[in-house]
């Protein structure tokens, strides 16, 4: 009997920073996930120069990855992956809290990230967490035949910690 996504018992995430030790993990994520993935040498230069690079560990190795750029109070989500068998389970939602957050303690005041339109997974999660479209990259990503544009969106993250802070105040009277 199949077992429905709802029925899923929650997997164990923890996450912590990138380390020049993940590179050959993570760009095998990458490899799986994209058809045009970044390369091992854009991971170490986003080590490099310091951005926001968290792995997700699970129980059987990393589960997914993210890669954040912070300044003049803007942050920019520049990559975001989950292992495809974690996608549906709350992990990505998890992944993008912690990086927002990350980005809210910086003192930065909004985040920026671009997504395929064909993405629309990533768009309903995107939009869930409050995230808005205000522009379109034209020709942006590489994709068979030609190229894809690109949705912009942003996020407020006064707003988001509000939001967090209801949710956290409710959660507290709840349970």
């Amino acid at each position: 009997m199949a077992t429905a996504r709802s029925e899923v018992p929650a997997v164990r995430v923890t996450h912590r920073r990138m380390a020049e030790a993940d590179l050959a993990e993570v760009a095998g994520l990458e490899n799986a996930a994209y058809m045009f993935p970044w390369s091992v040498g854009i991971f170490r230069d986003c080590l490099r120069v310091g951005y926001t690079c968290r792995v997700l560990e699970v129980p059987d190795g990393l589960g997914g990855y993210g890669i954040m750029s912070m300044g003049a109070g803007e942050a920019h989500i520049l990559n975001v992956c989950v292992r495809a068998d974690l996608r549906g389970q709350g992990v990505g939602r998890r992944l993008m809290a912690w990086l927002l957050d990350e980005a809210r303690a910086a003192g930065q005041g909004w985040v920026f990230l671009e997504v395929r339109p064909s993405n629309r997974p990533a768009i309903l999660l995107y939009e869930s967490l409050g995230f808005a479209p205000v522009g379109l990259r034209r020709g942006y990503y590489q994709a068979v035949g030609g190229r894809e544009d690109a949705l912009v969106y942003r996020l407020d993250l006064d707003v988001w910690g509000e939001a967090r802070a209801r949710q956290a105040g409710a959660v507290r009277r709840d349970g």
